[in-house]
């Protein structure tokens, strides 16, 4: 069965039921087998080198510099590689592929275990960076192969558990890691013996799930390999960079990893400088976030009703400025002098510190709604043949925006700002980042708008939307008393992008004329004296989706003929005569 048939015909009831159920599915347990000991593997052998190298392999003069170049060296492979391993799963049966990059995963290891043995920086180093390198190209298939084995009412939930799985992952790892090294007193060299079995044996347990997920079929077949790094990564760019719909959830996308790197990055000195704890209360608090990003990529799939919702994207990046203000202006009263650091049972006992402890899992809580439907958006808005080569070029993204949260970090602190004001910068720098994403992607703004009505206000129903073309023109018309209201439940129901043409009547709406505005500078609308069928007629041929609201018949049918469009009737009604009536939105009559 090909990846496609696994999608669709073991996804029929796609939506229905919680996502929990792909777990007990072949067509998706053995991926998130895979990729959550991919992730715990990364983390469990970094923390264990790098506690290594602080406390036993390196002169204290060495060890900043190292740890530093420790972090460049795992970054690095996502410039230099990801343009091809884009083409490489591109034109690759993605299975078969991602079992040979969990091999080499096993070679990998081997090389580090060699460095914990021998007690060799640079050959951890080396091992480090082909780690980078594993994950550069492990990346754009990880992502890619989701839509072909999930149908697309499953994409949200399917990427909430490979977002709660991976950073459960990374909380496992680091403390694995550390307790690898920890056990036993100090000796260095049992540490590393524990060690260096370790990292081999998840390596192979992961190849070995590797085995079990399904074929999928290849994008591209016809693709030619450009090796050339810097055109390549070129043209990736180019490509996402040229289509709005899919580069601006890129950018939300890298934002946040910007966001989230400068937050962890700081995490251990603001324990100690600002809270007052120790290393057990750091790891509490990384506890708090990797949980809290759990928690907010499952309540994103409930708020999103199993299907791609970008409305809820600003919601989250609002959560983000929040909480991240609040944590900055937390200053706890330390129970115990300030030249004596507490550990978790001492923080946890003072009711005092479990406001920095909310808000961190709240800043995960909004990080995990805010970041699972951008991913779900690029991999849906994606063709085919090019949706690894996105991938890639999001991983790109990402890692120049990584770079730049620590830069940003590095004037920042060095300028004199102190990490809660660091905390306030980043929260500030959020706020302006969501106004860019809703101006540059009015669509953001719009859904939310919408969901926010359509959800607590109007009680929406909608039925039938899947008559209308994921991709290409589509032409819906509504005849509604209350146009502006119809607009917003209509780009509710309708999970692709649209268009909201509002006649003249429409448009001139009394009781509706704010919120037609409204309607109409988000959705693009074209209104005036007389509907702009040739500007809708122009949209269709761009392949957008536009629905017409309140046109005549004539008008309609004139628009239908230019772009050989035939409409689909979009019918809204109130249901019940109380004072809060559900309201059903049916396409097709």
């Amino acid at each position: 069965m090909s990846g496609d048939q696994a999608g669709n015909g073991a996804a029929g009831a796609a939506g229905r039921g919680s996502s929990m159920a792909l777990l007990r599915q072949r067509r998706f347990l053995p991926f998130f087998i895979t990729q959550f000991l991919g992730a715990f593997n990364d983390n469990l052998f970094k923390n264990a080198m790098l506690l290594l190298i602080a406390f036993h392999l390196s002169a204290d003069a060495d060890t900043d510099t190292l740890i530093n170049l420790s972090a460049a060296l795992f970054i690095l492979p996502f410039f230099l590689f990801s343009a091809v391993a884009g083409q490489l799963a591109e034109r690759s049966e993605k299975a078969d592929y991602m079992r040979r990059i969990k091999l080499l995963e096993i070679g990998i290891m081997l090389i580090g275990a060699a460095g914990f043995l021998l007690a060799s920086v640079p050959v951890l180093l080396l091992a480090l960076f082909l780690m980078g390198t594993q994950s550069a190209l492990f990346g754009p298939a990880k992502y890619s192969i989701l839509p072909q084995h999930l149908a697309t009412g499953e994409l949200i939930g399917g990427n909430a558990l490979v977002e709660a799985g991976t950073f459960l992952a990374i909380l496992l790892g680091t403390l694995a890691g550390g307790i690898l090294v920890a056990a036993d007193g100090a000796d260095g060299a049992g540490a590393a013996a524990r060690v260096a079995p370790v990292v081999v044996m998840v390596a192979m347990l992961g190849w070995l799930a590797s085995r079990g997920i399904p074929r999928a079929p290849v994008s591209a077949t016809q693709l030619l390999v450009n090796w050339n790094l810097a055109s390549e990564t070129r043209n990736i760019i180019a490509y996402v960079a040229a289509r709005r719909t899919l580069f601006f959830p890129i950018v939300g996308i890298s934002w946040f990893w910007f966001y989230g790197a400068l937050f962890l990055t700081q995490l251990p000195n603001y324990t100690r400088t600002v809270l007052g704890g120790d290393s057990t209360v750091a790891t509490v608090l990384l506890t708090a976030f990797s949980l809290g990003i759990g928690v907010g990529s499952f309540l994103c799939e409930k708020l999103c009703a199993r299907r791609i919702e970008p409305g809820v994207v600003p919601l989250g990046a609002l959560g983000l400025t929040v909480f991240a203000a609040d944590l900055a202006l937390v200053r706890p009263a330390p129970a115990v002098p300030a030249t004596e650091l507490v550990g978790a049972a001492a923080f946890l006992l003072d009711p005092g510190n479990w406001r920095a402890l909310a808000d961190m899992a709240l800043i995960a809580l909004c990080g995990g709604v805010y970041i699972v439907p951008l991913y779900a958006m690029v991999q849906a808005r994606c063709t085919d043949s090019h949706r690894s080569r996105a991938i890639a070029g999001n991983n790109v993204m990402n890692a120049l925006f990584m770079v730049g949260a620590a830069l940003f970090a590095i004037v920042l602190l060095r300028a004199g700002i102190s990490i809660p004001g660091l905390f306030l910068a980043t929260a500030a720098l959020n706020a302006l980042v969501l106004i860019f994403l809703c101006r540059r992607l009015p669509e953001l703004a719009l859904r939310c708008v919408a969901w926010l009505t359509a959800r607590l206000a109007y009680r929406g129903v909608g039925r039938g939307f899947e008559q209308v073309p994921k991709r290409g023109p589509a032409l819906l018309s509504c005849k509604a008393d209350a146009p502006a209201k119809a607009a917003l439940l209509i780009v509710w129901a309708c999970e692709r992008p649209i268009r909201i043409a509002l006649g003249a009547d429409a448009a001139a709406a009394p009781a509706q004329k704010l919120l037609a505005k409204l309607v109409a500078r988000l959705a693009r609308a074209d209104g005036g004296p007389a509907l702009q069928a040739g500007a809708i007629a122009a949209a269709l041929e761009a392949g957008e989706a536009v629905c017409v609201i309140g046109a005549d018949r004539d008008t309609l049918a004139d628009i239908a003929r230019r772009c050989r469009t035939p409409p689909v009737p979009v019918v809204v009604a109130a249901e019940g005569n109380g004072r809060w009536p559900r309201h059903r939105v049916v396409a097709g009559g």
